[in-house]
């Protein structure tokens, strides 16, 4: 006997759903209706409103005085509202919710000047609908090839990018990679309803593993149409409008029938269907998937309350908001503000499509059929019981910084707002505190939140808790002459401090150089890494002193091994006294010339004789190793010169 096997997701869309029980809602009422076109596609569920009293009317201009107008789900332009209301004629809006949002975007962004992008067919409703709310400002494109002629021909400065609703989401991803990269005068919002797509996904895997498919809907719905022709790909499959046209099918051959239906079929001639196959096939009790079925449908109207937790299905997400399915009968938005506490974050960075989301209703809405919810306070609540945890057990968290504010700064833990003051930031009080934005901080929690409440929390107590960890092992190991490379973290007049790993080392500025300088600036800069080495230790007042001058690169040393009294050198002339001059021999080494060694005359004025820069020829007269003294004579150069120069005569 033949297995029965229904669509979960056959039948009405929300946006369908919810015009159909608008119209019956008004009738029941006792209102007169017209509905502004065929409501649906499907046959037998128009007939049935008109049974009922309702009249499908093509124009504005054919309504009777009082009469209520529905505007289908499809949406229509500002100057149909225009008319209706220049009528004096009551509307019931049925408009899908996720049209009127496209509807909005496309007024908005024209207001903004903006030149509008559509991505559909020009010919459906829906997007006749949508080109009336963007003021003759607008190019429907039906794919990437027409988009890429588009621009090839145009060059719009502010362009927004919409689509149909149910636009062909791989085309769609197509179009994408048409658009130029990163040009900020382009937004694009993905408006592509996820209903249609997971209907014919749902579809195809269905035909996939059957003999035979039928496929419920009216002859003329497009979408209808659409899971015919995937459904047609897998297996032998039929299109019927009811239960009427099954007593005409071939179902020999078939042990697993699939049943699916468009977005335009109600419930109750699915219910029809299945249950007409099921005495065909002489089944006395209905299948699991029927009742599983019937479950479905009841589900679809299972009321929401405000405060109370819920789970959904993120159908699609923008950069305003995130619709997720309930498995309700309103469908759900989480605005971004409603998201996540950091306004950092997009809705994209933080979810996907398909995701399943815990939510609390924070407001109902029966009109439109929509349900707000949010996210970020099933995070905060949840939130709150870590953070405060963590202040009890002074637990060090870390956290990207969303924004500088006033006094302060914010990063988000688990949903949890936690300020930092600038105090409390590690950085000098005149810092710009800007300048931690999208940086990975460690922080603890100083005070915790109450009552929605922000956190408070402490860069500055995680570096002192740090340094005094590294303290203790530096003074664990450290001893005289230990080598460590480490970072000049700041200057002095007096020398150079250096970061040892958590803690400083000072060398003192005559430890930088051999040479005579007059700041640390002439041989470091903050930032510089060195190789240092303890001099000397005193743990008690936490000073550590520390060499940076090497002995092999002792300049006095090199002059030793070079040089011997006796020998003529040529000196430079560095510095000028009373007494004499300071003539250099080596960089690092200066010898004096006294007054009377300056010339083989009486000299009353040493700048008569020599200046600063002049380069002289100078005997070493003396060297005094433990003083580091050194005695020049240019008087004994010259002598010596006079006499080599006789002996030459001489000869």
């Amino acid at each position: 006997m033949a297995k029965l096997t229904v669509s979960k997701t056959a039948g009405f869309c929300f946006g369908v759903n919810r015009a159909v029980e608008k119209v019956y809602k008004a009738l029941d009422e006792g209102k007169q209706v017209a509905t502004l076109g065929p409501l649906i596609h499907n046959r037998d569920a128009v007939n049935d409103m008109i049974k009922k009293g309702a009249r499908v009317i093509e124009e504005v201009s054919e309504l009777r005085q009082g009469e209520y107008v529905v505007i289908r789900s499809h949406g229509v332009g500002r100057d149909v509202y225009e008319k209706i209301h220049a009528l004096g004629n009551p509307i019931i809006d049925a408009t899908c919710p996720f049209v009127a949002k496209i509807h909005k975007i496309a007024a908005e962004k024209t207001a903004e000047g903006y030149f509008i992008l559509i991505a559909g067919d020009e010919h459906h409703p829906e997007v006749q609908g949508i080109v009336g709310h963007c003021e003759q400002n607008y190019f429907v494109f039906k794919d990437e090839i027409v988009l890429k002629a588009f621009f090839e021909r145009n060059s719009q400065k502010k362009l927004a990018i919409i689509s149909q609703t149910t636009y062909n989401n791989i085309i769609w991803g197509e179009c994408l990679k048409v658009l130029p990269e990163d040009d900020p005068n382009i937004v694009v919002y993905d408006t592509i309803c996820t209903a249609t797509e997971q209907r014919q996904t749902d579809s195809a895997a269905l035909a996939a593993d059957s003999d035979l498919m039928i496929v419920i809907g009216g002859k003329h719905s497009s979408n209808t149409v659409k899971l015919y022709d995937i459904c047609s790909r897998h297996c032998r499959t039929y299109h019927i409008e009811n239960a009427d046209e099954l007593d005409t099918l071939d179902l020999s051959n078939a042990e697993k029938i699939g049943i699916t239906a468009g977005a335009s079929t109600p419930a109750t001639i699915i219910k029809e269907v299945v249950t007409t196959m099921e005495e065909i096939l002489n089944k006395e009790n209905p299948t699991e998937e029927d009742i599983d079925f019937a479950q479905a449908i009841d589900e679809t109207f299972k009321k929401l309350h405000t405060g109370s937790r819920v789970k959904g299905c993120v159908m699609a997400v923008n950069n305003s908001e995130v619709i997720v399915d309930l498995g309700a009968k309103q469908t759900g938005s989480v605005p971004a503000s409603e998201l996540s506490n950091d306004p950092s974050k997009k809705p994209s960075d933080l979810v996907n499509v398909g995701d399943e989301l815990e939510l609390i209703v924070i407001k109902v809405s029966d009109q439109d059929g929509m349900a707000t919810l949010s996210k970020k306070r099933v995070d905060e609540q949840a939130g709150v019981e870590k953070v405060i945890k963590a202040k009890e057990e002074e637990t060090v968290l870390e956290a990207e910084v969303a924004a500088s504010v006033k006094g302060g700064v914010n990063v988000f833990y688990e949903g949890v707002r936690v300020f930092i003051p600038a105090s409390q930031t590690g950085l000098p009080r005149e810092a710009d505190l800007s300048e931690l934005k999208g940086k990975t901080v460690k922080f603890v929690i100083i005070e915790a939140p109450e009552r929605r409440k922000s956190a408070v929390g402490s860069i500055k107590a995680v570096t002192r808790r740090e340094k005094e960890a590294a303290k203790k092992k530096f003074w664990e190991t450290a001893e005289i002459g230990k080598e460590y490379e480490g970072e000049v973290k700041s200057l002095t007049s007096y020398g150079a401090f250096v970061d040892l790993g958590g803690i400083d080392g000072m060398v003192h500025i005559s430890e930088l150089s051999w040479n005579r300088i007059k700041h640390p600036s002439q041989v470091v800069s903050v930032g510089d890494v060195l190789k240092v080495y303890i001099k000397d230790l005193d743990q008690e007042k936490d000073r550590i002193s520390l060499g940076y001058k090497r002995a092999e690169d002792n300049p006095w040393e090199k002059f030793l091994s070079d040089y011997e009294i006796g020998d003529i050198v040529e000196a430079k002339i560095v510095s000028i006294t009373t007494f004499g001059a300071f003539a250099q021999i080596i960089e690092g080494v200066d010898g004096l010339i006294h007054i009377s060694q300056l010339a083989d005359r009486r000299v009353e004025n040493v700048k008569d004789v020599v200046s600063v820069g002049d380069i002289v020829k100078v005997k070493i007269t003396n060297i005094d190793e433990d003083s580091k003294r050194i005695s020049l004579s240019i008087r004994e150069a010259l002598n010596d010169a006079d006499d080599y120069e006789d002996e030459d005569e001489e000869e």
